[in-house]
């Protein structure tokens, strides 16, 4: 009940009407005129356990969301570690919680519960704390779930005077060009033209500073212990992780011991290093590292392999100032209103227009809840206080700071350079922080609450951000109308990467997963401003994510609710490829390695391969099949690519095409390439005998054309009109034609020996071996002679048809080029880039016409000509060699590309799935007798599935440490749609 005027109407008035009594009179009768308001909920047991765990320590978070999909939590106890990630259901394509898988890799804890865990910016890499600071460190370059051992903490010291309380990685070495600075995209922000619905992206370069790793794709671990001692955990050329330290501070007493530490990257290629001591003093370090390279000849700056590396570090304190000055109004409060709960080092950032640098700040947080019998009225509150770190005159770290390594400040001395911390005004909020991250390159200041809220905050000004959404200017994917927030009674969270979603750790012990949710609107009433303005905001998103190497899951689990709108998928793909200069156009004769390497147009084929993909009931969007055969296609040129690369072991080489296990893998994926080029000539030859179809290539446009194929669900034509996927079809078929002439060769390699040595003993273990790789390659020549399309015929026949499209542009665009060319006529009668700016007029022309088709739009107009001559001619010449009725009557199941609906129910029937590594069906229901060629039931191997399309393969490096099928399996990591994998529980597995 509040003092509003909220009427009470007596049941049974004295007179005709009725009395009405008004609250805020009830309030004046007992005197105080205050309003009735009921007292607020009292802050539980557990929030006050984790207030008191982060003003002890300043690591101790217990969840964390790793850049590739890993959520990785530590248990109430602290005794084990469960690894969760979101997946794509089967039944519907939407995404969920996956259940946590528990795991122990360690024998004992002697030195007391995990406490913290802090993921790695590269190569997956997990590091978990213990109370004391021992650090053991994790690797999931694998399996989302299954994380390698790389660092033990066997031989960490059992002090607590070690126990950490900050942490930093080291940011990747970004690979850019030599001549300039290293820097990242930034894609944002999206500004509406006008009254339209286009948005132009003001892309700009942010600067990364360092220091880094010398090795790109590498980090290390810097760690603060509350002795003042940092720790730099980092990888030598040889895998193995190894410790180099730096005295900071000499805290002998408990007042100068170290509570909470953070860490950012400067411009000056140094570590700032930001520590909160129990006096309540606030340190400033700066940390030189000096990797100690040889300069090397030219301009490489990788070290070469075989250069050990042997990193010295170096100091200089800066500042100091007390962060806590209590006022004499202060005295009644909470003792907590002295004590840190989180502190973060905010880097300087390079403003753009003005080309200056802001200075490097300080935030801590300090959080109070009143306590259950105090007389004093008090309120749950949050208070942020920031530092700048100011110096009194321009300063530029001398080249000899780095070479410092070896000399030592006077701990506690007197800053020597004139640096200072300049308090700015602290921000109050009724509240309590629960968690505090850098988001936007810096820019922004992410806080998350107990009540499940989360806050975004302008770095600078501390306005908060994203309360209503701005469709004219989009700089996050809130702007486009979504709130974000979890559930109250939250006690941890963590963000993922994108920022799209988050877990949750709540009172209860349950873990929770929240996404973003659209509030502009119902999702059926979008008008077309807002849909645009959702593609601008989920482009700005994903290639922000593509720029940083982060998993786009829980981006796409979002974009599920928005699939049914007709234009959604097409315009976000479209406008990404455009934004980010994709490269879709393959038309000239390229090597396949261009396409093969690129890696930004799989993220695209990804995203429409899992946006088509409703479930595995469900028939799939057409563009969905283009970009799922497409993506397949890649995975098995890659494959079979790789095959034939030499593998040194104990001083020889081999290949994996010398075991038997690798050539039968690559065996099932001839079997499905062969059997997709014979389904894609049986599409081509059914449209080659419809004949509305053929009609409609007499008419001289081609949007006829495209409405028939839409209306059949028809992808053939498109797979080989499209300069990408025609590529990637001549691609599989050149390297079966390899694989065939390889096998014929070892084949008769084979035969030839068994003829010279009749009496071998079959027990010899390499005559078995033989025996079993003669077998693997029979299986390999079988399937290219018995199929019923030969692949070098096939390729023939796309290798015309990549003539004709040639020439059709070249002849169709030619007028593009014109315009240019004059242009730079006349600037200049003798410029000698008339011909290049021609040429690149009539390049953007094709790759707008390449990046249509791509997506099953209309191709140009000029090309109704080139399939008519196509059909007419090359196909038909191709058909009458060809025999239809075989190709007609085909079992292509294996393709899982027929998507009826009675073939769709007997597939879910069956239980049998696509092994995605080997390409043979396997199944986990009783008595399939799938699981590998031959009907030997290995239902006991576990299952690895895709986090993103649902994809399965057999887990064979569990059960098979061969080098050849070894290797192979590695370059199996990610799906062929560049989804993670995790390993399937087998009840799990059964059902999938």
């Amino acid at each position: 009940m509040t003092s509003g005027k909220m009427p009470l109407i007596l049941d049974h008035p004295m007179s005709g009407d009725a009395m009405q009594v008004d609250l805020d009179d009830v309030d004046d009768l007992f005197g105080d005129g205050a309003p009735l308001a009921l007292p607020p909920r009292p802050t539980s047991k557990r929030l006050r356990q984790r207030l008191d765990d982060l003003r002890e320590r300043g690591c101790c978070q217990c969840i964390a969301w790793s850049k590739t999909g890993t959520i990785a939590s530590i248990t109430p106890d602290g005794q084990q570690l469960q690894l969760r990630y979101i997946r794509a259901e089967n039944k519907d394509a939407a995404f969920s919680l996956s259940e946590p898988a528990t795991i122990t890799p360690w024998s004992s804890l002697p030195g007391g519960p995990l406490v913290h865990l802090t993921w790695g910016p590269a190569n997956s890499e997990l590091a978990v704390i213990d109370a004391v600071g021992r650090v053991l460190i994790l690797g999931f370059q694998v399996n989302l779930n299954r994380p390698l051992l790389s660092r033990r903490w066997d031989s960490d010291p059992l002090d607590d005077s070690q126990s950490i309380v900050g942490t930093y990685w080291l940011h990747p070495m970004a690979v850019t060009n030599p001549r300039s600075p290293p820097y990242t995209p930034s894609y944002a922000p999206a500004v509406r033209n006008g009254n339209g619905n286009n948005y132009n992206f003001q892309m700009s370069p942010i600067i990364s500073t360092g220091p880094w790793h010398p090795h790109p794709n590498r980090s290390a671990l810097i760690c603060i212990t509350t002795s003042g001692m940092l720790k730099m955990l980092w990888g030598q050329n040889n895998g193995k992780i190894e410790e180099t330290t730096l005295e900071l501070e000499n805290a002998t007493t408990v007042e100068d011991q170290i509570t909470h530490a953070a860490a950012c990257s400067d411009r000056t290629k140094t570590l700032m290093i930001g520590m909160a001591t129990a006096c309540k003093q606030l340190r400033v370090v700066q940390v030189g590292i000096n990797w100690n390279i040889p300069k090397p000849d030219g301009t490489q700056s990788v070290p070469p392999g075989n250069h050990s590396l042997n990193p010295t570090l170096s100091k200089r304190h800066l500042a100091v100032t007390s962060w806590f000055e209590p006022s004499s109004s202060d005295s009644h409060l909470d003792p907590s209103m002295s004590k840190i709960t989180h502190i973060e080092m905010l880097p300087a950032i390079l403003n753009g227009p003005t080309k200056e640098w802001s200075p490097v700040a300080v935030l801590t947080v300090r959080s109070i809840v009143p306590e259950p019998n105090s007389p004093y009225s008090q309120e749950v509150q949050s208070i942020i206080d920031r530092w700048e770190l100011l110096s009194d005159q321009q300063q530029t770290v001398n080249s000899a700071f780095e070479q410092l390594g070896t000399r030592r400040n006077i701990v506690g001395s007197t800053p020597p350079n004139g640096s200072r911390l300049k308090k700015l005004e602290p921000v109050v909020v009724n509240k309590v922080v629960i968690a505090v991250n850098l988001v936007n390159f810096g820019k922004v200041i992410c806080f998350t609450y107990n009540d499940g809220s989360v806050e975004y905050r302008d770095r600078f000004t501390m306005i908060e951000l994203y309360r209503e959404a701005n469709l004219d200017r989009i700089n996050s994917i809130l702007d486009a109308g979504f709130s974000q927030s979890g559930e109250p009674s939250c006690l941890q969270m963590a963000l993922s990467p994108t920022n799209f979603s988050l877990v949750q750790l709540c009172e209860d012990g349950q873990m929770k997963w929240h996404s973003i949710n659209y509030t502009l609107t119902d999702v059926g009433s979008i008008n077309e401003a807002q849909v645009s303005a959702l593609v601008a905001g989920f482009t700005i998103s994903t290639a922000q994510a593509a720029s940083h190497g982060a998993n786009i899951d829980d981006i796409l689990a979002v974009a599920r609710n928005f699939a049914s709108k007709e234009t959604f998928a097409v315009d976000w793909v479209k406008t990404m490829m455009q934004m980010m200069k994709i490269t879709v156009d393959y038309t000239e004769d390229a090597p396949h390695d261009h396409l093969i390497k690129n890696s930004a147009l799989q993220m695209c084929l990804s995203i429409m391969n899992y946006l088509g993909w409703k479930g595995d009931s469900k028939p799939r969007q057409a563009w969905g099949k283009l970009s799922m055969l497409a993506l397949n296609l890649r995975n098995i040129v890659i494959m079979i690519t790789l095959s034939s690369n030499p593998i040194p072991i104990n001083k020889s080489t081999m290949t994996p095409l010398d075991e038997p296990e690798a050539v039968s893998a690559l065996a099932g994926c001839v079997k499905w390439s062969t059997d997709l080029l014979c389904w894609l000539c049986d599409s081509l030859f059914c449209l080659f005998d419809d004949a509305n179809f053929m009609s409609l290539l007499k008419h001289n446009q081609s949007a006829p054309m495209m409405a028939y194929l839409n209306s059949q669900n028809e992808i053939a034509l498109h797979l080989v009109l499209c300069s990408a996927t025609r590529g990637l079809l001549s691609a599989v078929c050149r390297r079966i034609t390899l694989l065939d002439t390889f096998s014929t060769r070892a084949i008769s390699w084979y035969e030839t020996r068994e003829r010279s040595n009749p009496n071998s003993n079959p027990s010899d273990p390499r005559a078995a071996a033989h025996a079993a790789l003669y077998a693997a390659y029979q299986r390999i020549r079988r399937y290219t002679s018995s199929a019923l399309i030969k692949a070098d015929e096939f390729d023939k026949l796309l290798t015309g048809l990549g003539t004709d499209i040639r020439s059709a542009y070249n002849t169709a665009l030619a007028v593009l080029g014109e315009q240019p060319a004059r242009a730079a006529n006349n600037q200049q009668p003798q410029n000698q880039n008339a011909p290049g700016a021609s040429q690149e007029a009539i390049a953007r022309g094709r790759q707008h016409c390449e990046l249509s088709m791509l997506l099953l739009q209309a191709p140009p107009p000029f090309f109704v000509s080139v399939v008519d001559k196509f059909f007419n001619k090359e196909l038909k010449e191709f058909r009458a060699r060809s025999e239809v009725a075989k190709l007609y009557f085909a079992d292509y199941s294996i393709l899982e590309i027929n998507d009826g609906p009675r073939t769709l129910a007997k597939r879910k029937a069956s239980g049998v799935r696509v092994d995605l590594f080997k390409r043979i069906e396997i199944s986990r229901k009783p008595g399939s007798g799938l699981s590998a060629p031959g009907g030997n039931n290995k239902g006991q191997i576990p299952w690895r599935a895709c986090a993103r399309c649902a994809s399965v393969m057999e887990d064979l490096a569990m059960v098979n440490h061969k080098p050849g099928l070894s290797f192979l399996l590695r370059q199996q990591n990610n799906c062929s749609c560049g989804g993670r994998m995790a390993i399937l529980p087998q009840e799990e597995a059964r059902h999938h």
